[in-house]
């Protein structure tokens, strides 16, 4: 099943339609896709991180692969120098497999993939690769949200848990601030793709082990329209979705040519907005 999947994986790779840009490139012949990347992928740095939702960190932290390039154009990116300015390392499939089973081997409670949208074909083989090797954690697929079902659903054995954002609920914000008008519609099928596949967050002795667990970021001036990503959780996904509303969006990278972004999120709304997400049912979970 795996060697089916990975086939088709490939194919969807050059020319590139990984993603919903559907870009087209011809990532084998040495063109680079809208993400700034072509055949291999560009790590920017891995390792056990601390930082995640505390079901996903442990006592081992989470074994974080940061993929340098990114399918949106986010102009308020806090990760800017990894998404945009793509600065990493070329890592071949072997390589990266080895990756995994090195955080594995350090301590690591899971794989925790982040970006991986624009090199779902690499990291999926790495992943084989590496589970005939030893490697036994569950996979993160920590992505921005925009991502293809076709590719969701090859993807669906080689992935375990599903950490999506969820970035707006309004076209036209997404494509000033991301580049990207058809952002609402394209995330929330994608979210609905995932819980499909892997139902709830289940949590064992305190890890996430298996489900849909989905970020929010709280923009200024609700630009991100947070109360329609809540109700289409409860209305649309499942009132026990464990949702992050997050609160520690800041000004970066080019947010101050927009006096609306270039400014902190008002607190007290965020306090409201989980109020309102766990009146709606959702599980919180904590930065």
């Amino acid at each position: 099943m795996f060697a089916d999947a990975l086939e088709k994986l490939f194919v969807l790779s050059s020319p590139c339609k990984l993603c919903p840009r559907n870009c087209l490139a011809k990532r084998k012949e040495g063109q680079v896709g809208y993400c700034g990347i072509g055949a291999e992928s560009v790590v920017s740095s891995a390792g056990p991180h601390f930082g995640e939702e505390p079901v996903l960190v442990g006592t081992g932290g989470s074994g974080a692969i940061f993929f340098a390039g990114c399918n949106l154009s986010c102009v308020f990116c806090q990760n800017y120098d990894i998404s945009h300015f793509r600065q990493g390392q070329m890592f071949s499939i072997e390589q990266l497999a080895q990756i995994m089973l090195k955080l594995q081997k350090t301590g690591c409670v899971n794989i925790n993939l982040v970006s991986p949208s624009h090199i779902a074909y690499q990291a999926a083989a790495a992943i084989e690769i590496a589970r005939k090797e030893g490697l036994n954690l569950p996979i993160v697929y920590n992505s921005g949200g925009y991502d293809s079902i076709e590719t969701l659903r090859l993807l669906e054995d080689f992935v375990d848990i599903y950490m999506p954002d969820m970035k707006y609920a309004d076209g036209a914000a997404a494509a000033k601030y991301s580049d990207v008008a058809d952002y609402p519609q394209v995330n929330f099928a994608a979210v609905k793709e995932m819980h499909r596949q892997k139902g709830d967050l289940i949590v064992k002795n305190g890890l996430a082990v298996k489900g849909l667990l989905v970020r929010h970021l709280v923009l200024p001036n609700n630009l991100a329209g947070s109360k329609k990503v809540i109700d289409f959780l409860a209305d649309e996904v499942s009132t026990s979705t464990f949702i992050n509303v997050m609160a520690q969006y800041r000004p970066c990278y080019n947010a101050a040519k927009y006096p609306e972004l270039n400014c902190p999120p008002n607190y007290e709304y965020i306090d409201e907005l989980r109020s309102y997400a766990a009146g709606r049912g959702l599980r919180l979970s904590a930065d």
